[in-house]
């Protein structure tokens, strides 16, 4: 972490400008070789400057230079931004130069790790600004600033602190029981602490359902036999032609994608080939994606047609996503009934693709599975990450052992070992405590430059 690293932090490609970053010890010095301009060493902080970047006597851009020195930088170290005019020549003209001039290419997410490890951030925090980079909806932007401003940390930290209490009483009672003035931990004492801490973990968890909800979408797949209208549909929930429509089955052979937005929550739509028996090789490869998008699937709309009979691949499919959210979408609804149902769980939507009927109901009933209407908007306090929830499930299997253990009238000092592994795991879902293999994973998907 001595040495200065430098990256480009926009977009490559042609723009009204670029942004290369520097951070390091020698940030400024480094700069300074390459800069015509005033001395940026003697510059006060949190200034900008124009000038130019030139190699030798050959000017490569005209510019503006961010100077900011540490501490109060992202990264804690000082940090040069030079704004450059957008193109990939002039960019990079400007990053080779500090390269040569004793600059290290940064890692993708360099910046933010050593934001991280410098304490400027924790994890969540940090997970947090990818999350707003990669943002795609109101909703999740705003989870993502929930985060990046310390608003769900703070949840996490005031859990460990009063875990921290319990765990210190209870070290007190072994270490010194002659004392009579420190508070003695009963079973019964134990039994109120690990309750609360138990419900507390709960509530985070059932919250973290919408977090991931409101950071991932909805995976939504549509399914069924060739020509049922799977394609109309998806086009008419899109409000565009994304999919091929024609009277010729298996016209669709890989999947189609698209996205749509229902009370500010993003649905992934995919258009499945049609799931059937094939000798068509390519079909075939279609089939197969079909079926492995049903297992990926948070929501499955699986069309039927009202004017034919079901068929037994159909019966089929209808048992294998029995465990799986599903409306089943009865297409055709305007000609001659033919379709027996057997007594299904799913909730059923009447439509007419070619007549755009029933697309609002069932824009309605997905709203109703998924409790869209009940997200709350003025409270993102929710984890989102798949490495945090994971942490946090394991803290409550390891309350719910502690609460059997308690029941057996097993000593309180027994169960300190559970408490101390809770702890541990909360520190690192903020990063208090961490292996250098986590934090190297975590960054590494990070963007360049970020």
């Amino acid at each position: 972490m001595k040495d200065t690293i430098a990256a480009i932090s926009t977009a490559l490609g042609v723009g009204a400008i670029s942004i290369i970053r520097v951070s390091g010890e020698e940030s400024i010095s480094i700069v300074q070789k390459i800069w015509k301009g005033k001395n940026l060493e003697e510059v006060p902080t949190h200034t900008i400057h124009y000038g130019y970047i030139c190699d030798g006597d050959k000017m490569i851009d005209e510019v503006l230079v961010s100077v900011m020195r540490a501490p109060k930088t992202f990264t804690k170290e000082d940090i040069i931004e030079i704004n450059s005019h957008g193109g990939i020549s002039t960019t990079n003209s400007i990053l080779e130069l500090l390269l040569r001039n004793g600059c290290r290419l940064a890692e993708p997410g360099e910046f933010t790790k050593r934001a991280f490890l410098n304490g400027r951030i924790d994890l969540i925090e940090a997970e947090g600004v990818m999350d707003l980079i990669s943002s795609k909806t109101e909703k999740s932007r705003d989870l993502a600033l929930s985060q990046m401003t310390g608003n769900v940390s703070s949840m996490i930290h005031s859990l460990r602190e009063k875990l921290s209490d319990v765990i210190a009483n209870i070290e007190v009672n072994i270490d010194y029981p002659e004392y009579e003035d420190i508070e003695v931990v009963t079973i019964e004492k134990m039994k109120e602490s690990i309750s609360y801490f138990k419900e507390e973990i709960q509530k985070i968890l059932n919250r973290s359902e919408t977090g991931t909800l409101i950071k991932e979408g909805i995976q939504t797949v549509i399914i069924g036999k060739p020509n049922v209208g799977k394609s109309s549909l998806l086009n008419r929930l899109l409000e565009e032609e994304k999919a091929i429509v024609t009277e010729v089955a298996g016209t669709t052979r890989d999947i189609v994608e698209g996205d749509i937005l229902i009370d500010g929550i993003l649905l992934h739509m995919i258009d499945t080939a049609g799931i059937h028996d094939t000798s068509d090789k390519v079909e075939k490869i279609g089939v197969q994606k079909s079926l492995e998008w049903i297992e990926k699937a948070d929501l499955v709309l699986f069309v039927l047609n009202y004017n034919e009979e079901l068929e037994e691949e159909e019966k089929e499919l209808l048992e294998k996503v029995k465990e799986k959210t599903t409306i089943l979408i009865i297409n055709k609804g305007d000609l001659e009934e033919k379709l027996k149902l057997p007594s299904l769980p799913f909730p059923i939507v009447k439509i007419s693709a070619l007549q755009n009927e029933g697309i609002e109901e069932l824009r309605e009933k997905i709203k109703t599975l998924f409790h869209l209407e009940e997200i709350e908007t003025s409270d993102y306090n929710y984890l989102s990450s798949a490495r945090s929830i994971s942490l946090l499930k394991q803290c409550l299997d390891l309350t719910n052992s502690i609460e059997q253990g308690l029941e057996q009238h097993l000593p309180v000092d027994m169960m300190e070992i559970d408490l101390k592994t809770i702890w541990n795991l909360l520190g690192e879902i903020t990063g208090e405590t961490y292996s250098e293999e986590l934090i190297d994973t975590i960054f590494s998907r990070f963007c360049l430059g970020k």
